[in-house]
Protein backbone atom coordinates (compact mmCIF):
# COMPACT_ATOMS: atom_id res chain seq x y z
CA UNK A 1 0.00 0.00 0.00
CA UNK A 2 1.00 3.46 -1.01
CA UNK A 3 2.08 5.77 1.67
CA UNK A 4 1.70 9.88 1.45
CA UNK A 5 5.18 10.30 0.61
CA UNK A 6 4.53 8.24 -2.46
CA UNK A 7 2.55 11.15 -3.42
CA UNK A 8 5.73 13.39 -3.67
CA UNK A 9 7.28 10.94 -6.02
CA UNK A 10 4.33 11.45 -8.37
CA UNK A 11 5.33 15.40 -8.36
CA UNK A 12 6.69 15.91 -12.37
CA UNK A 13 3.19 14.23 -13.40
CA UNK A 14 1.88 17.39 -12.55
CA UNK A 15 3.80 19.34 -15.39
CA UNK A 16 3.81 16.26 -17.04
CA UNK A 17 0.31 15.02 -17.88
CA UNK A 18 -1.09 18.23 -19.35
CA UNK A 19 1.22 18.34 -21.64
CA UNK A 20 1.03 14.83 -22.67
CA UNK A 21 -3.02 15.58 -22.85
CA UNK A 22 -1.95 18.35 -24.98
CA UNK A 23 -0.29 16.24 -27.60
CA UNK A 24 -3.00 13.84 -27.50
CA UNK A 25 -6.10 16.66 -27.75
CA UNK A 26 -3.54 17.95 -30.88
CA UNK A 27 -3.67 14.31 -32.42
CA UNK A 28 -7.23 13.95 -31.96
CA UNK A 29 -7.56 17.43 -33.99
CA UNK A 30 -10.42 16.27 -35.90
CA UNK A 31 -12.22 14.48 -33.82
CA UNK A 32 -14.23 16.99 -31.24
CA UNK A 33 -15.42 14.78 -28.72
CA UNK A 34 -12.58 12.70 -27.94
CA UNK A 35 -10.75 16.09 -27.98
CA UNK A 36 -12.44 17.35 -25.49
CA UNK A 37 -12.69 13.89 -23.59
CA UNK A 38 -9.06 13.94 -23.22
CA UNK A 39 -8.55 17.68 -22.63
CA UNK A 40 -11.11 17.09 -19.42
CA UNK A 41 -9.74 13.85 -18.25
CA UNK A 42 -6.32 15.03 -17.84
CA UNK A 43 -7.27 17.55 -15.59
CA UNK A 44 -9.73 15.57 -13.76
CA UNK A 45 -6.65 13.10 -12.86
CA UNK A 46 -4.23 16.14 -12.67
CA UNK A 47 -6.42 17.41 -9.81
CA UNK A 48 -6.40 14.01 -8.48
CA UNK A 49 -2.61 13.65 -8.13
CA UNK A 50 -2.38 17.23 -6.39
CA UNK A 51 -4.91 17.07 -3.82
CA UNK A 52 -2.52 13.84 -3.02
CA UNK A 53 -0.17 15.80 -2.51
CA UNK A 54 -1.60 18.55 -0.81
CA UNK A 55 -2.30 16.19 1.76
CA UNK A 56 1.16 14.66 1.62
CA UNK A 57 2.36 18.05 2.01
CA UNK A 58 -0.14 18.90 4.87
CA UNK A 59 0.92 16.29 6.99
CA UNK A 60 4.52 16.01 6.04
CA UNK A 61 5.24 19.48 5.63
CA UNK A 62 8.56 20.08 2.71
CA UNK A 63 9.21 17.61 0.45
CA UNK A 64 11.07 17.58 -3.33
CA UNK A 65 11.78 15.46 -5.70
CA UNK A 66 15.16 15.84 -7.84
CA UNK A 67 14.45 14.92 -11.59
CA UNK A 68 16.99 12.71 -12.78
CA UNK A 69 17.90 11.48 -9.78
CA UNK A 70 21.30 14.34 -9.71
CA UNK A 71 22.05 15.25 -6.07
CA UNK A 72 20.85 18.50 -5.30
CA UNK A 73 22.25 21.42 -5.92
CA UNK A 74 22.88 20.23 -9.48
CA UNK A 75 19.52 18.83 -10.84
CA UNK A 76 16.23 20.26 -11.68
CA UNK A 77 14.58 20.64 -8.45
CA UNK A 78 10.39 20.13 -7.81
CA UNK A 79 9.46 21.29 -4.66
CA UNK A 80 6.00 20.60 -2.87
CA UNK A 81 5.24 22.10 0.30
CA UNK A 82 2.18 23.06 1.52
CA UNK A 83 1.53 26.90 -0.37
CA UNK A 84 2.60 25.15 -3.55
CA UNK A 85 0.78 22.23 -2.94
CA UNK A 86 -2.63 24.80 -2.16
CA UNK A 87 -1.80 26.87 -5.47
CA UNK A 88 -1.68 23.53 -7.45
CA UNK A 89 -4.98 22.23 -6.43
CA UNK A 90 -6.81 25.68 -6.46
CA UNK A 91 -5.36 26.78 -9.70
CA UNK A 92 -5.90 23.57 -11.32
CA UNK A 93 -9.71 23.39 -10.12
CA UNK A 94 -10.63 26.18 -11.48
CA UNK A 95 -8.95 25.37 -14.96
CA UNK A 96 -10.94 22.65 -15.04
CA UNK A 97 -14.27 24.78 -14.09
CA UNK A 98 -13.50 27.27 -17.01
CA UNK A 99 -13.13 24.20 -19.45
CA UNK A 100 -16.26 22.96 -18.77
CA UNK A 101 -17.39 26.44 -19.13
CA UNK A 102 -15.56 26.47 -22.73
CA UNK A 103 -16.70 23.36 -23.71
CA UNK A 104 -20.45 24.26 -22.91
CA UNK A 105 -19.93 27.55 -24.78
CA UNK A 106 -18.17 25.62 -27.99
CA UNK A 107 -20.92 23.00 -28.23
CA UNK A 108 -23.63 26.62 -28.31
CA UNK A 109 -21.56 28.42 -30.96
CA UNK A 110 -20.15 25.57 -32.73
CA UNK A 111 -16.59 27.20 -31.89
CA UNK A 112 -16.67 30.00 -33.51
CA UNK A 113 -14.59 31.69 -30.92
CA UNK A 114 -12.20 29.05 -29.84
CA UNK A 115 -11.21 26.62 -32.49
CA UNK A 116 -11.13 23.22 -31.23
CA UNK A 117 -7.44 22.10 -32.59
CA UNK A 118 -5.95 25.01 -31.35
CA UNK A 119 -7.53 25.94 -27.84
CA UNK A 120 -7.47 22.26 -26.01
CA UNK A 121 -3.94 21.81 -27.02
CA UNK A 122 -2.51 25.43 -25.82
CA UNK A 123 -5.03 25.13 -23.09
CA UNK A 124 -3.35 22.73 -21.25
CA UNK A 125 -0.11 23.47 -22.27
CA UNK A 126 -0.79 26.84 -20.05
CA UNK A 127 -1.78 24.43 -17.27
CA UNK A 128 1.32 22.47 -17.46
CA UNK A 129 3.29 25.79 -17.13
CA UNK A 130 1.42 26.93 -14.29
CA UNK A 131 2.30 23.77 -12.48
CA UNK A 132 5.43 24.19 -12.98
CA UNK A 133 6.08 27.87 -11.82
CA UNK A 134 4.52 26.58 -8.93
CA UNK A 135 6.49 23.20 -8.01
CA UNK A 136 9.74 24.82 -9.28
CA UNK A 137 12.50 24.71 -6.93
CA UNK A 138 15.09 26.69 -8.64
CA UNK A 139 15.05 30.39 -10.28
CA UNK A 140 15.53 28.92 -14.22
CA UNK A 141 13.01 26.00 -14.05
CA UNK A 142 10.84 29.27 -12.69
CA UNK A 143 12.19 31.20 -15.98
CA UNK A 144 10.67 27.71 -17.87
CA UNK A 145 7.63 28.00 -16.41
CA UNK A 146 6.60 31.70 -17.07
CA UNK A 147 7.71 30.84 -20.80
CA UNK A 148 5.30 27.89 -21.09
CA UNK A 149 2.57 30.48 -20.11
CA UNK A 150 3.68 33.20 -22.30
CA UNK A 151 3.41 30.83 -25.27
CA UNK A 152 0.44 29.17 -24.30
CA UNK A 153 -1.75 32.74 -23.40
CA UNK A 154 -0.25 34.41 -26.72
CA UNK A 155 -2.02 31.82 -28.44
CA UNK A 156 -5.08 31.81 -26.11
CA UNK A 157 -5.34 35.41 -26.22
CA UNK A 158 -5.41 35.97 -30.09
CA UNK A 159 -8.12 32.87 -30.69
CA UNK A 160 -10.15 34.46 -33.20
CA UNK A 161 -7.66 36.50 -35.46
CA UNK A 162 -9.71 39.86 -35.02
CA UNK A 163 -7.59 42.80 -34.96
CA UNK A 164 -8.82 44.13 -31.25
CA UNK A 165 -7.73 40.32 -30.22
CA UNK A 166 -4.16 40.52 -32.04
CA UNK A 167 -3.46 44.42 -30.94
CA UNK A 168 -3.68 42.86 -27.26
CA UNK A 169 -1.95 39.82 -28.12
CA UNK A 170 1.31 42.01 -29.10
CA UNK A 171 0.80 44.33 -26.40
CA UNK A 172 0.77 41.47 -23.78
CA UNK A 173 3.87 39.82 -25.37
CA UNK A 174 5.80 43.01 -25.52
CA UNK A 175 5.38 43.39 -22.30
CA UNK A 176 6.18 39.39 -21.14
CA UNK A 177 9.29 39.38 -22.80
CA UNK A 178 10.83 42.74 -21.26
CA UNK A 179 9.89 41.00 -17.75
CA UNK A 180 11.33 37.88 -19.21
CA UNK A 181 14.37 39.18 -20.23
CA UNK A 182 14.85 40.80 -17.25
CA UNK A 183 14.13 38.11 -14.95
CA UNK A 184 16.90 35.90 -17.48
CA UNK A 185 19.33 38.84 -16.80
CA UNK A 186 18.99 38.72 -13.12
CA UNK A 187 19.23 34.58 -12.96
CA UNK A 188 22.54 34.94 -14.97
CA UNK A 189 24.13 37.51 -12.27
CA UNK A 190 22.90 35.42 -9.51
CA UNK A 191 24.91 32.22 -11.33
CA UNK A 192 27.64 34.69 -11.83
CA UNK A 193 27.80 36.16 -8.19
CA UNK A 194 26.81 32.70 -6.73
CA UNK A 195 27.47 29.78 -8.80
CA UNK A 196 23.54 28.11 -8.66
CA UNK A 197 20.43 28.84 -9.35
CA UNK A 198 18.73 26.60 -7.14
CA UNK A 199 16.74 28.21 -4.22
CA UNK A 200 16.97 26.52 -1.47
CA UNK A 201 21.46 27.02 -1.82
CA UNK A 202 20.80 30.50 -2.34
CA UNK A 203 19.08 30.77 0.72
CA UNK A 204 22.27 30.83 2.54
CA UNK A 205 24.80 31.56 -0.30
CA UNK A 206 23.17 35.44 -1.07
CA UNK A 207 23.76 36.40 1.71
CA UNK A 208 27.42 36.00 1.63
CA UNK A 209 27.64 38.04 -1.61
CA UNK A 210 27.85 42.25 -1.78
CA UNK A 211 24.76 43.78 -0.34
CA UNK A 212 24.85 46.18 -3.15
CA UNK A 213 25.00 43.44 -5.26
CA UNK A 214 22.24 41.87 -3.60
CA UNK A 215 20.27 44.33 -3.56
CA UNK A 216 20.54 45.35 -7.30
CA UNK A 217 19.37 41.42 -8.08
CA UNK A 218 16.51 42.03 -5.17
CA UNK A 219 15.05 44.84 -7.67
CA UNK A 220 15.68 43.19 -10.41
CA UNK A 221 13.41 39.90 -9.24
CA UNK A 222 10.93 42.14 -8.10
CA UNK A 223 10.59 44.48 -10.90
CA UNK A 224 10.72 41.27 -13.44
CA UNK A 225 7.64 39.31 -11.05
CA UNK A 226 6.02 42.77 -10.50
CA UNK A 227 5.15 43.32 -14.44
CA UNK A 228 4.13 39.54 -14.06
CA UNK A 229 1.99 40.13 -10.63
CA UNK A 230 0.38 43.83 -12.39
CA UNK A 231 1.68 45.76 -9.51
CA UNK A 232 1.58 49.63 -9.98
CA UNK A 233 2.99 51.24 -12.28
CA UNK A 234 3.90 47.82 -13.83
CA UNK A 235 0.11 47.24 -14.72
CA UNK A 236 -0.53 49.17 -17.45
CA UNK A 237 -1.10 46.24 -19.90
CA UNK A 238 -3.66 44.35 -18.47
CA UNK A 239 -7.02 46.42 -19.11
CA UNK A 240 -6.32 46.32 -22.32
CA UNK A 241 -5.21 42.89 -22.84
CA UNK A 242 -7.86 40.70 -20.97
CA UNK A 243 -11.14 42.19 -21.86
CA UNK A 244 -10.73 40.96 -25.81
CA UNK A 245 -10.04 37.73 -25.29
CA UNK A 246 -13.23 35.33 -24.96
CA UNK A 247 -14.55 34.83 -22.23
CA UNK A 248 -13.13 31.44 -20.48
CA UNK A 249 -9.91 32.61 -21.83
CA UNK A 250 -9.98 35.47 -19.92
CA UNK A 251 -11.73 33.84 -17.34
CA UNK A 252 -8.62 31.67 -16.62
CA UNK A 253 -6.17 34.39 -17.61
CA UNK A 254 -7.39 36.52 -14.68
CA UNK A 255 -7.68 34.08 -11.88
CA UNK A 256 -4.34 32.40 -12.72
CA UNK A 257 -1.56 34.30 -14.70
CA UNK A 258 -0.81 37.02 -12.23
CA UNK A 259 -1.19 35.12 -9.33
CA UNK A 260 1.94 33.17 -10.66
CA UNK A 261 3.65 36.17 -10.55
CA UNK A 262 2.51 36.70 -6.99
CA UNK A 263 3.76 33.53 -5.96
CA UNK A 264 7.26 34.19 -7.42
CA UNK A 265 7.29 37.16 -5.42
CA UNK A 266 6.12 35.77 -2.10
CA UNK A 267 8.58 32.75 -2.84
CA UNK A 268 11.71 34.74 -3.63
CA UNK A 269 10.71 37.22 -0.72
CA UNK A 270 10.88 34.69 2.25
CA UNK A 271 13.23 32.46 0.62
CA UNK A 272 15.59 34.84 -0.79
CA UNK A 273 15.59 37.73 0.51
CA UNK A 274 14.28 37.67 4.23
CA UNK A 275 14.00 41.01 6.66
CA UNK A 276 12.84 43.98 5.70
CA UNK A 277 14.80 45.86 3.90
CA UNK A 278 12.32 46.64 0.94
CA UNK A 279 9.06 46.16 3.45
CA UNK A 280 8.86 50.15 3.10
CA UNK A 281 8.53 50.51 -0.57
CA UNK A 282 6.67 47.59 -1.09
CA UNK A 283 3.97 48.51 0.87
CA UNK A 284 4.01 51.94 -1.17
CA UNK A 285 3.66 49.78 -4.23
CA UNK A 286 0.57 47.74 -2.45
CA UNK A 287 -1.27 51.14 -1.35
CA UNK A 288 -0.47 52.20 -4.87
CA UNK A 289 -1.86 49.31 -6.79
CA UNK A 290 -4.80 49.31 -4.48
CA UNK A 291 -6.08 52.93 -5.12
CA UNK A 292 -5.18 53.29 -8.02
CA UNK A 293 -6.81 50.26 -9.60
CA UNK A 294 -9.86 50.82 -8.10
CA UNK A 295 -10.17 54.61 -9.12
CA UNK A 296 -10.12 52.93 -12.58
CA UNK A 297 -12.77 50.60 -12.28
CA UNK A 298 -14.99 52.84 -10.95
CA UNK A 299 -14.56 55.05 -14.49
CA UNK A 300 -15.39 52.01 -16.45
CA UNK A 301 -19.01 51.28 -17.95
CA UNK A 302 -17.49 47.81 -19.03
CA UNK A 303 -18.11 45.07 -16.74
CA UNK A 304 -15.29 43.06 -18.13
CA UNK A 305 -12.45 46.15 -17.93
CA UNK A 306 -14.15 47.02 -14.65
CA UNK A 307 -12.69 43.10 -13.56
CA UNK A 308 -9.55 44.29 -14.93
CA UNK A 309 -9.21 47.13 -13.27
CA UNK A 310 -10.46 45.38 -9.86
CA UNK A 311 -7.78 42.29 -10.76
CA UNK A 312 -5.20 44.69 -10.87
CA UNK A 313 -6.43 46.73 -7.24
CA UNK A 314 -6.50 43.70 -5.07
CA UNK A 315 -3.23 42.25 -6.49
CA UNK A 316 -2.47 44.99 -3.37
CA UNK A 317 -3.90 43.19 -0.98
CA UNK A 318 -1.55 40.28 -1.35
CA UNK A 319 1.75 43.03 -1.99
CA UNK A 320 -0.02 44.28 1.56
CA UNK A 321 -0.13 41.40 2.98
CA UNK A 322 3.86 40.10 1.86
CA UNK A 323 5.65 43.93 2.38
CA UNK A 324 3.71 43.62 6.49
CA UNK A 325 6.58 40.57 7.16
CA UNK A 326 4.86 39.03 9.87
CA UNK A 327 3.50 35.55 10.03
CA UNK A 328 -0.39 36.14 10.45
CA UNK A 329 -0.52 38.40 7.69
CA UNK A 330 1.56 36.34 5.57
CA UNK A 331 -0.84 33.74 6.53
CA UNK A 332 -3.99 35.98 5.44
CA UNK A 333 -2.18 36.38 2.24
CA UNK A 334 -1.96 32.66 1.15
CA UNK A 335 -5.56 32.15 2.12
CA UNK A 336 -6.46 35.58 -0.19
CA UNK A 337 -4.47 34.64 -2.62
CA UNK A 338 -6.97 31.61 -3.14
CA UNK A 339 -9.97 33.14 -2.43
CA UNK A 340 -9.32 35.86 -4.95
CA UNK A 341 -8.42 32.96 -7.94
CA UNK A 342 -11.63 31.78 -7.51
CA UNK A 343 -13.58 34.58 -7.31
CA UNK A 344 -12.00 36.61 -9.73
CA UNK A 345 -11.96 34.24 -12.18
CA UNK A 346 -16.38 33.52 -11.18
CA UNK A 347 -17.01 36.88 -11.82
CA UNK A 348 -15.46 37.18 -15.50
CA UNK A 349 -17.04 33.82 -16.20
CA UNK A 350 -20.42 35.90 -14.73
CA UNK A 351 -19.39 37.93 -17.36
CA UNK A 352 -19.63 36.04 -20.49
CA UNK A 353 -22.94 35.14 -19.73
CA UNK A 354 -24.12 39.09 -19.07
CA UNK A 355 -22.43 39.32 -22.60
CA UNK A 356 -24.52 35.86 -23.92
CA UNK A 357 -27.84 37.53 -22.54
CA UNK A 358 -28.08 40.83 -22.71
CA UNK A 359 -25.03 41.24 -25.86
CA UNK A 360 -23.10 43.42 -24.13
CA UNK A 361 -21.07 43.85 -20.85
CA UNK A 362 -21.30 47.87 -20.88
CA UNK A 363 -23.78 48.39 -18.16
CA UNK A 364 -24.97 51.20 -19.42
CA UNK A 365 -26.86 49.65 -22.30
CA UNK A 366 -27.96 46.50 -19.78
CA UNK A 367 -31.40 46.17 -17.50
CA UNK A 368 -33.46 43.79 -16.20
CA UNK A 369 -31.04 41.12 -15.87
CA UNK A 370 -32.62 39.87 -12.73
CA UNK A 371 -36.02 39.82 -14.06
CA UNK A 372 -34.80 37.98 -17.31
CA UNK A 373 -32.20 35.41 -15.32
CA UNK A 374 -32.44 35.26 -11.42
CA UNK A 375 -30.38 32.84 -11.93
CA UNK A 376 -27.75 35.02 -13.29
CA UNK A 377 -28.05 37.23 -10.84
CA UNK A 378 -27.66 34.83 -7.88
CA UNK A 379 -23.79 33.81 -9.53
CA UNK A 380 -23.25 37.65 -10.39
CA UNK A 381 -23.77 38.40 -6.32
CA UNK A 382 -22.40 36.04 -4.67
CA UNK A 383 -18.93 36.56 -5.97
CA UNK A 384 -19.11 40.48 -6.03
CA UNK A 385 -20.11 40.55 -2.83
CA UNK A 386 -17.14 37.63 -1.43
CA UNK A 387 -14.72 40.43 -3.97
CA UNK A 388 -16.33 43.29 -1.74
CA UNK A 389 -15.44 42.05 1.61
CA UNK A 390 -18.69 41.98 2.83
CA UNK A 391 -19.04 39.03 6.10
CA UNK A 392 -18.99 35.96 6.07
CA UNK A 393 -17.37 35.73 2.63
CA UNK A 394 -14.06 34.56 2.50
CA UNK A 395 -13.38 38.12 0.96
CA UNK A 396 -13.90 39.36 4.29
CA UNK A 397 -11.73 36.96 6.53
CA UNK A 398 -8.79 37.86 3.91
CA UNK A 399 -8.43 41.36 4.51
CA UNK A 400 -9.68 40.79 8.23
CA UNK A 401 -6.68 38.76 8.33
CA UNK A 402 -4.13 41.35 6.81
CA UNK A 403 -5.85 44.03 8.75
CA UNK A 404 -4.61 42.27 11.93
CA UNK A 405 -1.20 42.22 10.72
CA UNK A 406 -0.97 45.70 9.58
CA UNK A 407 -1.98 46.41 13.09
CA UNK A 408 0.36 44.29 14.62
CA UNK A 409 2.91 46.19 12.79
CA UNK A 410 1.84 49.33 13.81
CA UNK A 411 4.31 51.68 11.91
CA UNK A 412 2.57 55.40 10.22
CA UNK A 413 3.21 53.57 6.68
CA UNK A 414 0.99 50.61 8.19
CA UNK A 415 -1.31 52.74 9.19
CA UNK A 416 -1.80 54.41 5.82
CA UNK A 417 -2.26 51.06 3.85
CA UNK A 418 -5.08 49.71 6.53
CA UNK A 419 -6.56 53.27 5.42
CA UNK A 420 -6.26 52.87 1.81
CA UNK A 421 -7.61 48.42 2.40
CA UNK A 422 -10.42 49.70 4.19
CA UNK A 423 -11.13 52.39 1.40
CA UNK A 424 -10.43 50.50 -1.56
CA UNK A 425 -13.29 47.55 -0.16
CA UNK A 426 -15.91 50.46 0.25
CA UNK A 427 -14.83 51.45 -3.34
CA UNK A 428 -15.10 48.20 -4.53
CA UNK A 429 -18.01 47.69 -2.92
CA UNK A 430 -19.84 50.74 -4.88
CA UNK A 431 -18.17 49.60 -8.31
CA UNK A 432 -20.27 46.11 -7.97
CA UNK A 433 -23.36 47.64 -6.63
CA UNK A 434 -23.41 50.14 -9.53
CA UNK A 435 -22.99 47.31 -12.05
CA UNK A 436 -25.81 45.17 -9.94
CA UNK A 437 -28.21 48.23 -9.79
CA UNK A 438 -27.52 49.35 -13.58
CA UNK A 439 -27.72 45.55 -14.96
CA UNK A 440 -29.73 44.12 -12.93
CA UNK A 441 -31.95 46.13 -10.74
CA UNK A 442 -33.19 49.04 -13.17
CA UNK A 443 -35.64 48.22 -16.09
CA UNK A 444 -34.29 47.72 -19.43
CA UNK A 445 -36.31 51.01 -20.94
CA UNK A 446 -34.41 53.24 -18.52
CA UNK A 447 -31.05 51.72 -19.92
CA UNK A 448 -28.51 53.85 -22.50
CA UNK A 449 -29.82 53.18 -25.88
CA UNK A 450 -31.18 49.39 -25.13
CA UNK A 451 -31.76 46.03 -27.30
CA UNK A 452 -35.12 46.22 -27.71
CA UNK A 453 -34.57 42.36 -27.70
CA UNK A 454 -33.91 42.71 -24.03
CA UNK A 455 -36.89 44.96 -23.63
CA UNK A 456 -39.35 41.70 -25.45
CA UNK A 457 -37.63 39.39 -22.97
CA UNK A 458 -38.18 41.39 -19.61
CA UNK A 459 -41.19 42.43 -20.27
CA UNK A 460 -42.48 38.92 -21.19
CA UNK A 461 -42.64 38.86 -24.90
CA UNK A 462 -44.61 42.23 -25.54
CA UNK A 463 -44.14 44.31 -27.92
CA UNK A 464 -41.79 47.47 -26.15
CA UNK A 465 -41.92 51.09 -27.13
CA UNK A 466 -40.29 52.63 -29.91
CA UNK A 467 -36.24 53.02 -28.52
CA UNK A 468 -33.05 53.63 -30.41
CA UNK A 469 -31.78 50.20 -30.85
CA UNK A 470 -28.44 49.34 -29.80
CA UNK A 471 -26.22 45.88 -31.46
CA UNK A 472 -28.34 42.68 -31.34
CA UNK A 473 -25.99 40.16 -30.61
CA UNK A 474 -26.24 36.79 -31.55
CA UNK A 475 -27.72 34.59 -28.09
CA UNK A 476 -29.91 37.76 -26.84
CA UNK A 477 -33.07 36.24 -26.58
CA UNK A 478 -31.50 32.30 -25.80
CA UNK A 479 -31.54 30.69 -22.98
CA UNK A 480 -27.92 30.22 -21.46
CA UNK A 481 -26.43 26.86 -21.74
CA UNK A 482 -26.60 24.79 -18.99
CA UNK A 483 -23.05 23.88 -19.09
CA UNK A 484 -21.97 27.01 -18.83
CA UNK A 485 -24.12 27.88 -16.13
CA UNK A 486 -23.47 24.83 -14.28
CA UNK A 487 -19.83 25.41 -14.22
CA UNK A 488 -19.66 28.99 -12.89
CA UNK A 489 -22.58 27.98 -10.52
CA UNK A 490 -19.76 25.05 -9.58
CA UNK A 491 -16.67 27.85 -9.11
CA UNK A 492 -19.67 30.50 -7.20
CA UNK A 493 -19.85 27.24 -4.78
CA UNK A 494 -16.12 26.85 -4.31
CA UNK A 495 -15.68 30.08 -3.64
CA UNK A 496 -18.43 29.88 -0.68
CA UNK A 497 -16.59 27.04 0.70
CA UNK A 498 -13.79 28.96 1.24
CA UNK A 499 -15.58 30.19 4.36
CA UNK A 500 -17.74 27.06 5.15
CA UNK A 501 -14.07 25.53 5.92
CA UNK A 502 -12.36 28.63 6.58
CA UNK A 503 -11.22 27.05 9.67
CA UNK A 504 -9.31 24.14 8.56
CA UNK A 505 -7.91 26.44 5.40
CA UNK A 506 -6.46 29.14 7.63
CA UNK A 507 -4.61 26.06 9.97
CA UNK A 508 -3.19 24.74 6.37
CA UNK A 509 -1.96 28.76 5.67
CA UNK A 510 -1.08 29.44 9.06
CA UNK A 511 1.09 26.26 9.05
CA UNK A 512 2.53 27.32 5.38
CA UNK A 513 3.09 30.70 6.35
CA UNK A 514 5.60 29.08 9.61
CA UNK A 515 7.55 26.85 7.52
CA UNK A 516 7.84 30.13 4.60
CA UNK A 517 9.23 32.79 7.40
CA UNK A 518 11.20 29.74 9.03
CA UNK A 519 12.98 28.88 5.37
CA UNK A 520 14.41 25.71 7.14
CA UNK A 521 12.05 22.96 6.07
CA UNK A 522 11.98 24.01 2.20
CA UNK A 523 16.07 24.57 2.50
CA UNK A 524 16.11 21.06 4.18
CA UNK A 525 13.78 18.99 1.59
CA UNK A 526 16.25 20.22 -0.87
CA UNK A 527 18.93 20.18 0.48
CA UNK A 528 19.11 17.65 3.22
CA UNK A 529 18.16 14.53 -0.22
CA UNK A 530 14.48 14.21 1.38
CA UNK A 531 13.65 12.16 -1.92
CA UNK A 532 17.20 12.43 -4.46
CA UNK A 533 15.56 9.27 -6.34
CA UNK A 534 14.05 10.90 -8.95
CA UNK A 535 10.38 10.59 -10.15
CA UNK A 536 8.41 7.72 -11.19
Amino acid sequence: MMGTQTAIDYAPLAVLLPIFGAALAFVLRRHVMAQRSVTIGALVVTLALESWMLVSAWQNGAQAVMIGGWAPPFGISLVVDEFSALMLVVSTAVSLTVLLYATGQGMADGDEDGPVSVFHPAYLILVAGVSNAFLAGDLFNLYVGFEILLTASYVLLTLGGTTARIRAGVTYVVVSVVSSVLFLVAIGMIYAATGTVNMADLAGKLADIDPGTQMVLHVMLLVAFGVKAAVFPLSFWLPDSYPTAPAPVTAVFAGLLTKVGVYAMIRTETLLFPGDRLNGPLMVVALLTMLVGILGALAQADFKRMLSFTLTSHIGYMVFGLATGSAVALAATVYYVAHHIIVQTSLFLVAGLMERRGGTTNVDRLGSLAKLSPVLAVLFFIPAMNLAGIPPFSGFLGKLGLLRGGVDLGTPLAWALLAGALVTSLLTLLAVARVWNRAFWRRAEDAEEPDPILLIAADGGASPAPVKAGPIVRGDSELLPRTMVYSTGALVLLGVSLTIFAGPLFDLADQSAQQMMERTPYIEAVLGGTNAGGGP
